[in-house]
């Protein structure tokens, strides 16, 4: 594969994309919906539905390799081997890792010029269950780091690529594969329809929660399928910062700690290169903490004065954010059955930024944080950013913050059936909806549509050829292990 003719930072939407957007109507105009839903439908002779099917890479195609290997540059060093060797685990794993690859092969195909408030990573594991501010378990997408304004056919054509990858790997034929995609692009063609029809007030509210998904289920379904739906949620509500402080603290000299598994985890003490740096680093962390309880809600902000800061580690997590500065925070309310496990994540900027634009957020945790905000049903209560001028490294690095567990599930892909699959992937497709209904126009969106299912089919032979890509990928990332051009290191 050749190398990038041009510096990342340098690459933008191309210009055959952007000519080919149609003259919306400005955001607040007084375009009433029906006249949106218009808008949306002329918009096909602009841009075909049936366009959106071609995977036409340039020539000059970026070497994906290149690009994660650009991407770890600002990560730790010693995390960076693992998540190269997390992403060579298959190619579904290596889909996970290239959200900035796919990006730049998603910045030459068509779009429309409209704009959502995108997730920017949408693939599968990427939706998941917690449990909501009301303890509610809700279906909702789960990962925000990408998140940015931009086109709403990326996120679409992600999400579909993932189930086409994820369906072969679950050693689906062709056509089981083909039928499972469909499910889910229907399914969002079908709730963005659904949402034109509704009050703004009515999407906003609109969410998926685990009990509707259960009632559904009663009928028409196999047993073993509502066992695994009932099984998934018993096993949601046990994961909470109780079983997190069972199973990831132990007690020192009558003191809670984080227990250390280099390298995955490795406690702040362990990291300070002295006494003094350690002491250092604990009044540093509590002037975070004071900073981060201002970006909480009023309420958020006085219950989290009720918890007292035990102990931290820095901890490997997930598979593309692997190398990032991630954080875990211990923190005790009344005693040790009081416990409070925050996830302290770095945010980078989004892989969507060289191609969509910047976002007009200085403080990249806060760019994550209001996009969830923006897209969940319900966000977690503890969410919040920190800016931290002087890290351990002496670089500033901006992060976000949230409970490490609330009930939080993903669902295992790999070992669903056809037709659970097949049902996942629509509660996948119906919540991306209506994340892109909350934030976009969705009376133009559904125009342009429609009822038929051209859009699906396009997109069904976009994700046979992206996943096809996509193992080429896998496999040249492979080939640049071997060779030694990366260090991967599996197992971890």
């Amino acid at each position: 594969m050749s190398a990038a003719k041009t510096p990342l930072t340098a690459v933008q939407i191309p210009a055959r994309a952007r000519a080919s957007a149609p003259d919306w109507p400005a955001a607040g105009s007084l375009a009433s919906p029906a006249e949106r839903a218009s808008f949306g439908r002329a918009a096909r002779g602009l841009v075909p539905r049936e366009d959106h099917a071609a995977l036409d890479l340039p020539f000059d195609r970026p070497d994906p390799v290149d690009l994660l290997e650009l991407q770890a540059r600002p990560r730790l060093p010693d995390l960076v081997p693992v998540r190269y060797g997390r992403m060579l685990a298959s190619p579904f794993a290596y889909f996970r890792g290239a959200a900035l690859p796919m990006v730049s092969d998603l910045a030459v195909t068509p779009v429309t010029g409209l704009t959502v408030q995108a997730c920017g990573d949408a693939h599968l594991s990427n939706f998941g269950v917690f449990g909501s501010p009301e303890r509610r378990l809700v279906f909702d997408i789960n990962d925000f780091d990408e998140t940015l304004p931009g086109p709403w056919e990326w996120d679409v054509k992600r999400l579909a690529a993932s189930v086409e990858i994820a369906a072969r790997e679950n050693g689906f034929a062709a056509k089981q594969r083909r039928k499972i995609v469909l499910a889910g692009v229907r399914q969002y063609r079908e709730a963005m329809r659904a949402f034109a029809g509704m009050t703004s007030l009515d999407v906003w509210y609109a969410r998926l929660d685990l009990d509707q998904i259960r009632s559904e289920l009663k009928s028409g379904v196999s047993g073993r399928l509502r066992k695994a739906v009932d099984e998934g949620m018993a096993r949601a509500r046990t994961r909470d910062s109780m079983q997190a402080l069972a199973k990831m603290t132990t007690v020192v000299d009558g003191k809670r700690r984080i227990t250390p598994d280099p390298p995955l985890i490795v406690p702040i003490s362990d990291l300070a290169a002295s006494q003094e740096d350690a002491v250092g680093l604990d009044t540093m962390i509590c002037d975070l903490l004071a900073s981060y309880r201002r970006t909480l809600h009023e309420d958020s902000a006085e219950l989290l004065g009720k918890y007292q800061l035990t102990d931290m580690a820095r901890k490997a997590v997930g598979v593309g954010s692997v190398g990032t500065r991630c954080w875990i925070v211990l923190m005790l309310g009344s005693d040790e059955a009081d416990p409070l496990f925050l996830q302290v994540k770095e945010a980078e900027r989004s892989v969507l930024s060289e191609y969509a634009g910047a976002s007009k957020y200085h403080n990249q945790g806060q760019r994550v944080v209001v996009g969830q905000r923006y897209t969940q049903a319900s966000s977690d209560i503890f969410l919040g950013w920190i800016r931290i001028e002087e890290g351990i490294d002496g670089h500033p690095h901006d992060y976000y913050v949230r409970q490490l567990r609330d009930w939080k599930l993903s669902l295992e892909i790999e070992r669903m059936s056809p037709d659970w699959l097949r049902r996942y992937v629509s509660y996948c497709g119906w919540t991306l909806a209506r994340a892109h209904a909350r934030t976009g126009d969705r009376f133009a969106m559904s125009g342009y549509l429609g009822s038929s299912a051209v859009f699906d089919e396009a997109i069904a032979d976009f994700a046979v050829s992206y996943a096809d890509q996509n193992e080429r990928d896998y496999s040249e990332l492979g080939r640049a292990a071997k060779s030694g051009r990366v260090v991967a290191r599996t197992g971890l």
